[in-house]
């Protein structure tokens, strides 16, 4: 692990929109230390990962965008939580900083659990291990993606972050009906908070022209990375973006399924068109 970097930086060949692409759940390195300190198969500490989220993303630099990924998985550490989002119950010396759920859960910044719920750890691990790992992951991730927002919003006059990610189809169950049916796509800002109007319904429509079901704000609204880049006062809009895992994934392998290759040509047309939200659309998108 300490040879690999914690992410992948894919730029265009000319940076022509102020749009930026971020997959921080797909990575799938593994490291040593984390496989054999688990009491997890492989598979089970597999079950928190957005599977191949960046490959269905990775068309976004043909159109002018910056892809950054994450190469460590989510099962390490969490780039969708704050720093500070340490849990007691896992890390020694963590303070306990109150009502927080999800540390609760064990889904803090460094996981207890996998996303079903099951402990990866039969104890503790150390507070300077924690430590580590944020600052080896976490912080040149959040360097590098708060660097591209800048970047974005200086070059255009807005930027505007697509966090990408997938959800099991057993979160969508209790899921409001879109027209009497499930979700497959839910877009969350934070219920207008890290995006403005305008650019949550340019970023509907695109995935609606696309064939997608579109849900906003539930069962997901949006964590720690939509609400730190997504300040639409200051030109920053973020909109995360979870896609049902069952349209692309075998479920059973966590490799590409037969839906796979559909709906990555329907994301190349719904990309080709969240590029076009530039600073002329976001006038109105602001309030």
């Amino acid at each position: 692990m300490s040879n690999l970097p914690p992410f992948v930086l894919t730029e265009p060949d000319t940076l022509t929109t102020g749009a930026v692409f971020s997959s921080p759940h797909s990575g799938r390195a593994y490291p040593r230390e984390l496989v054999s300190r688990s009491r997890l198969e492989a598979r089970a500490l597999r079950a928190s990962e957005d599977a191949h989220v960046d490959k269905l993303f990775a068309g976004a630099p043909e159109f002018g965008a910056p892809l950054i990924a994450a190469t460590f998985p989510r099962a390490w550490l969490d780039l969708n939580r704050g720093p500070d989002e340490l849990d007691p119950a896992l890390i020694e010396g963590a303070r306990n900083q109150g009502l927080n759920p999800r540390v609760a859960a064990g889904l803090g910044v460094v996981p207890r659990v996998v996303a079903e719920g099951a402990a990866i750890y039969s104890g503790k691990i150390t507070f300077r291990e924690a430590e580590a790992r944020i600052r080896t992951c976490h912080s040149p991730y959040h360097e590098k993606l708060e660097w591209l927002m800048r970047r974005a919003r200086d070059a255009f006059g807005a930027a505007v972050l697509f966090d990408c990610h997938s959800m099991p189809a057993d979160a969508l169950r209790a899921a409001p009906r879109v027209r009497g049916r499930r979700p497959e796509i839910v877009l969350g800002d934070r219920f207008g908070a890290a995006a403005g109007r305008g650019v949550m319904a340019l970023t509907q429509n695109a995935f609606e022209r696309a064939g997608f079901i579109v849900a906003r704000n539930a069962p997901f609204a949006g964590g720690y990375i939509t609400q730190r880049y997504g300040r639409p006062g200051r030109s920053c809009h973020a909109v995360q973006i979870e896609i049902d895992r069952d349209l692309y994934l075998d479920m059973k392998t966590l490799e590409p399924g037969p839906g796979f290759e559909d709906v990555h040509r329907a994301l190349r047309r719904v990309i080709s068109e969240l590029v076009e939200i530039h600073p002329s659309n976001l006038s109105y998108a602001a309030e």
